[in-house]
């Protein structure tokens, strides 16, 4: 686990950075207001037509049916410039509470991917409750297989991979 700003080593534990000092309250102060996001799929790029957008929440569904613990939430959303795109990522995840507000530390079971197709970067982070079985070299192998399509504009497609 490594902090989202300066991406210095943390202890699962930690809630403070001890490299920058950085905790989420004050990322919440940084970047401010969550912003509205759709359950399940939320796309405020435009990216996916109304058709892909319905086949991603009827995916989404699926596999939460199949799998009643997980919280799935695909977020594609152009970010500012200003900070790393891992401190938006963490911030959405955690400001998001996408798994649920009584749901926090081993009880998480939500999955956040996040794609910037401006800044052509994305995430896939799992809750604290799945962080054991999904590991981090797994997620990047995940990321990587979407890669190449979502250099080709093809988010759907890119996404489908991930999922």
């Amino acid at each position: 686990m490594r902090c989202p700003y300066c991406q210095s080593p943390l202890h699962p534990q930690t809630t403070e950075c001890p490299a920058c000092r950085l905790d989420f309250p004050r990322t919440s102060t940084l970047l401010g207001a969550m912003p509205r996001m759709s359950p399940g799929v939320s796309d405020t790029t435009g990216k996916l037509t109304s058709g892909e957008t319905a086949k991603l929440r009827k995916r989404v569904n699926a596999l939460q049916r199949r799998f009643p613990q997980l919280v799935l939430q695909v977020v594609l959303r152009a970010m500012p410039d200003e900070h790393p795109f891992s401190l938006y990522a963490f911030w959405l995840f955690n400001a998001g509470a996408f798994a649920g507000e009584g749901r926090r530390g081993a009880n998480n079971h939500g999955i956040l991917l996040l794609i910037d197709p401006a800044r052509r970067e994305s995430a896939l982070i799992p809750g604290y409750g799945l962080e054991p079985l999904l590991k981090p070299e797994a997620l990047g192998h995940l990321l990587d297989l979407a890669g190449p399509v979502w250099e080709a504009d093809l988010w759907m497609e890119g996404i489908d991979r991930v999922l």
